[in-house]
């Protein structure tokens, strides 16, 4: 994977900018734009404390190598491919929930933080010292450079603790409700520094859920002195079957080498994913999981998480995502252009079949249908299915899986199109 513009396709991308690029620059310069990545799109660091309780002795001490005050790198690390450091990474990635305050919180012992918070350093590779391989964003960064962005000036990045989500009005939600006062205040800093210009907000996957949530729950004068456009790309608006299998199964996000069992119990743990669940108000009741003894559609998840061995999940679920995610038919859209960019034609998980049902721990026969080979096609069109009226605009780039996306030279053209387009709308309107 090339994250650089030395490849001829991106050079030839930079020189088809060039014109817009200097006639944006004469004209007053570009919007703002802030990046908002998906699960796993940024880097996260932590450290252990005194409360930390290893499940091994080589989890006491590892890692050998700490930065000043003992923090390292909690995601991505590399040493999550051995199985003995997977188990030290997966306790510490845990996330456990206390029914007496309603809230998520870490494993007791360790903190966690984001790192470069406003920049776009930290969404560009996932590990700096495997730039090559653990690229995310940078692909799109250099681009939107050669655009005539700049980090920190005209353009910003919101990484976040992506394992914390949100919860329905009335539940208490420290780290992600934080997250969106701290992206908030981002895009009005982002705006007041370049002449007030309203900014563009540029999301992929689950990020796309956490400003859509700041949008809906701002006030539509707020939106619109401080927002242009928002652009999201591959965002699963109503979940994702895929996410069942995370449950069941466990999910390696394509990491080679790793157990999916081993990293199972901090993927059901992350609150994220119980909101990336299947939304019944879209999926409907057609089974998404079938076993010997029962089935199972986006209505029974309650019924699924006990039935996989994950009583546990049960309650927030019911209580803090459930309320939440049925609201998508009944919220009002932002006054704000939305502009989906998603992948077609990949093979993407439908239906989950377990012959054998939940106890032995096999992977289920898939059955597939459309989407981007995470999120399936009705996720991914439900705004535009349940907004009709709205102004929503979908880009469909077919072949282009969930994260390529960000990386493809077809999608990045479609996307820096429509950066410009709505740079140069702006520009008309002067």
């Amino acid at each position: 994977m090339n994250t650089g513009t030395s490849s001829p396709a991106l050079l030839l991308l930079a020189i088809m900018i060039l014109p817009y690029q200097a006639t944006a620059a004469g004209a007053g310069g570009l919007h703002p734009l802030v990046l908002v990545p998906g699960a796993g799109g940024n880097q996260l660091e932590a450290r252990l404390t005194a409360g930390y309780q290893p499940s091994s002795l080589i989890c006491s001490f590892y890692p050998v190598l700490k930065q000043k005050g003992g923090w390292f790198r909690l995601w991505f690390d590399p040493t999550v491919l051995l199985s003995t450091f997977t188990r030290c990474f997966s306790e510490r990635m845990m996330l456990h929930y206390d029914k007496e305050s309603d809230d998520f919180r870490n494993t007791p012992g360790v903190e966690t933080r984001v790192c470069n918070f406003g920049s776009t350093e930290s969404l560009l590779c996932l590990d700096p010292s495997l730039k090559g391989i653990t690229a995310y964003m940078a692909p799109l960064v250099n681009t939107l450079e050669e655009m005539g962005y700049v980090d920190g000036e005209t353009l910003f990045g919101a990484p976040y603790d992506f394992r914390y989500g949100l919860a329905a009005e009335g539940h208490p939600c420290r780290v992600g409700s934080k997250y969106l006062s701290d992206l908030k205040a981002l895009i009005e800093k982002a705006s007041t520094d370049n002449d007030r210009k309203p900014v563009i907000i540029l999301s992929h996957s689950l990020g796309g859920l956490f400003v859509l949530q700041l949008l809906t729950r701002s006030s539509p004068s707020w939106a619109r002195q401080f927002v242009k456009h928002f652009i999201a790309l591959s965002a699963p608006w109503a979940g994702a079957v895929d996410e069942m299998l995370t449950f069941a199964s466990g999910n390696t996000l394509g990491v080679p080498l790793v157990d999916p069992l081993l990293v199972r119990g901090e993927q059901r743990s992350a609150e994220s994913n119980l909101w990336l669940l299947p939304n019944p108000k879209l999926f409907g009741r057609r089974p998404l999981v079938v076993t010997p003894n029962a089935n199972y559609s986006a209505f029974e998840i309650e019924e699924f998480l006990d039935g996989i061995g994950y009583p546990e999940g049960v309650y927030p679920y019911r209580t803090r995502i459930k309320p939440l995610v049925e609201e998508i038919d009944t919220v009002e859209p932002p006054p704000v252009p939305i502009t989906c960019v998603i992948g077609t034609g990949v093979d993407t998980a439908e239906v989950l079949v377990f012959e054998n049902g939940f106890g032995d721990d096999r992977r289920p026969d898939v059955v597939y249908g459309d989407g981007d080979g995470t999120v399936n096609l009705e996720s991914l069109l439900a705004l535009e299915t349940l907004w009709s009226n709205q102004s929503v605009k979908v880009i469909r780039v077919s072949g282009i899986s969930h994260t390529s996306v960000l990386t493809d030279e077809t999608s990045i053209r479609e996307i820096v199109g429509e950066i410009s387009s709505v740079n140069s709308y702006a520009l008309s309107e002067k």
